[in-house]
């Protein structure tokens, strides 16, 4: 197989084919063995230009039947391509330059980008988290001082949420990080979705915002307060959810600005590339590639 994904170079260099971008998806995705997504059981027929026959339905398919890449006109090289820059690329890549590098219009590359987005959010790492979990919200959006005179937002000081996409965040140490949009970082908002992400009697690491709350009835609660400075006492802090929120900054600086509406897609990109950091690019590439078969997105979902 001339797939090569060890890395950038070595990808561009080894020139797939359309056809060896097939051949590796099928091998991916059926092993050794063709099998019909309309019914499993059925006996499958090779036919030519890399169709396929299910006996029992008569329907024909292909390897891209089922998957995001279905009725697809985009060729299946460029969607490898795609997948691979996505997946790897901490910062992010703009649907302006992707539209450059597999030559199709800007509309086409956003419209590719947010269905590699859409299989980003997998199952795999909705798990609970334990152990020493901290627990912290950030705001993205750029600072109200340093927009045009006429794109200023008027009472939006300290915690307020009207010119910003509040995100709260909850990370494992040494664990997987979940990141979720919030309409505000109230305590009646983040509770739940705390108590149902992190196993009871964990120890829950927050800042001073989170004093208030009940998490000490069902959690080892320790606190640090920024507000006097404070940025570690003993083991508790919140400084391992610091180096994500760093790099999520610098993804969405990538982007410049992105819509409310697909925030959650964006941070679905960005989870991904970090709770696979310690997979290899292949392993990744791989992971997300198999996450695609029962997808399905189509541009009107998208936009409505």
């Amino acid at each position: 197989m001339a797939l090569n994904l060890e890395s950038l170079f070595d990808f561009v260099k080894s020139s797939p084919s359309e056809q060896e971008c097939i051949d590796y998806f099928e091998k991916k995705r059926w092993k050794d063995k063709v099998i019909s997504p309309f019914d499993p059981k059925s006996k499958v027929y090779k036919c030519k230009g890399n169709k396929y026959k299910c006996k029992n339905t008569g329907k024909y398919f292909t390897v891209k039947t089922g998957t995001i890449f279905r009725n697809s006109n985009i060729s299946l090289q460029k969607w490898f391509l795609s997948l691979y820059i996505l997946s790897n690329y901490k910062r992010g890549f703009s649907s302006c330059q992707l539209a450059k590098e597999i030559k199709t219009t800007q509309k086409t590359a956003w419209f590719v980008l947010h269905r590699l987005r859409d299989i980003f959010n997998l199952p795999k790492f909705k798990v609970m988290l334990e152990n020493s979990v901290e627990v912290d919200e950030t705001f993205i959006g750029g600072k109200n001082k340093n927009r045009h005179w006429n794109k200023k937002t008027p009472k939006c000081q300290g915690r307020n949420w009207k010119d910003k996409i509040p995100v709260l965040g909850i990370i494992e140490r040494g664990g997987n990080l979940i990141c979720q949009v919030v309409p505000n970082t109230k305590w009646e908002t983040v509770n739940p979705i705390i108590r149902a992400n992190v196993k009871e009697g964990s120890n829950v690491y927050t800042d001073e915002w989170y004093r208030h709350g009940d998490l000490y009835q069902d959690f080892n609660h320790g606190i640090v307060n920024h507000s006097i400075k404070q940025y570690a006492k003993g083991k508790v802090s919140t400084n391992a959810i610091e180096n994500p929120w760093s790099h999520l900054k610098r993804m969405i600086g990538t982007y410049i600005k992105i819509s409310r509406k697909h925030s959650q897609k964006y941070l679905d990109e960005f989870v991904l590339r970090f709770n696979t950091r310690e997979y290899k690019t292949e392993e990744r590439f791989d992971l997300v590639l198999l996450s695609s078969i029962g997808k399905s997105l189509s541009y009107s979902q998208l936009i409505s």
